[in-house]
């Protein structure tokens, strides 16, 4: 087909503003929050931290923020299969299940500021939150709402991870690539509050965590005290992996869709 050259600068012109519509619904809602105030009670926003941390799509709003995730990761793994430009071999000791990494469509929306809940509702199958990545993180549990057992602890990856039901590759543990033995920001859980590897910010492993896995203080990432989770700092069945989160949530649990 002929264009003139006024023709193609209008498509051009057309292709351009497309692209910035898209670009700016997909970034201008999230701004830079200052995080001040109190610790869990709401007062702290984490929006600051999730725009500087996540390499994701955000949509963020005056109350919550939406994280948006194709769910793969950009580390090696077995579970990419035999091919694949980030494929590995299986580590020494563990088995590969049948599934793979495959493509998801995540959306979960936290709140801005995350508060503490009157009551704690228990974790359940399924996502619980998002690596910083966008790769799920799930609980300690598997099929049938039981404890990971000997057999499926055998088909992690040393990510800490390994692919269920419709190919969806998520975290059970600490691993190699998101945090274990330090102080790092692994992602963000489904009621808003940070999730961290095993030790504090100062290097000890903190003694004074509740029930959930969780304690109040600041972070490298969050100057005013926050809730914050911190992964298990007990081996696993003795095994070399981490659970990151057991228990219920401290706040009240945004959406997960996928």
């Amino acid at each position: 087909m002929f264009y003139t050259n006024t023709r193609i600068m209008k498509l051009t012109l057309g292709f351009i503003l497309a692209a910035s519509a898209f670009i700016t619904a997909t970034t201008s809602g999230c701004k830079k929050d200052d995080s001040s105030g109190g610790d869990s009670g709401g007062d702290v926003s984490v929006t600051s931290v999730v725009t500087a941390k996540y390499t994701l799509q955000l949509h963020c709003y005056p109350a919550a923020t939406t994280l948006r995730s194709n769910g793969t990761p950009a580390h090696v793994s077995p579970y990419w299969l035999v091919g694949h430009a980030l494929y590995e071999a299986q580590i020494a000791g563990q088995n590969t299940n049948p599934g793979s990494i495959g493509v998801q469509s995540y959306a979960m929306t936290i709140p801005t500021n995350p508060a503490e809940a009157t009551s704690k509702e228990a974790t359940s199958l399924g996502p619980i939150g998002m690596a910083l990545n966008g790769v799920a993180i799930f609980n300690d549990r598997e099929g049938g709402n039981v404890p990971v057992d000997a057999g499926v602890l055998q088909s992690f990856d040393r990510a800490g991870a390994h692919p269920g039901p419709g190919n969806t590759y998520h975290y059970h543990f600490t691993g190699d690539f998101t945090g274990n033995d330090d102080a790092k920001l692994i992602g963000f859980l489904r009621d808003g509050f940070p999730i961290y590897a095993r030790k504090d910010n100062d290097g000890s492993y903190p003694s004074n965590l509740d029930a959930n896995g969780g304690h109040v203080g600041t972070t490298a990432d969050f100057s005013t005290a926050i809730y914050h989770y911190h992964a298990s700092n007990v081996a696993y069945m003795g095994s070399r992996f981490y659970v990151l989160k057991a228990g219920s949530y401290h706040g009240t649990k945004g959406t997960f869709t996928f």
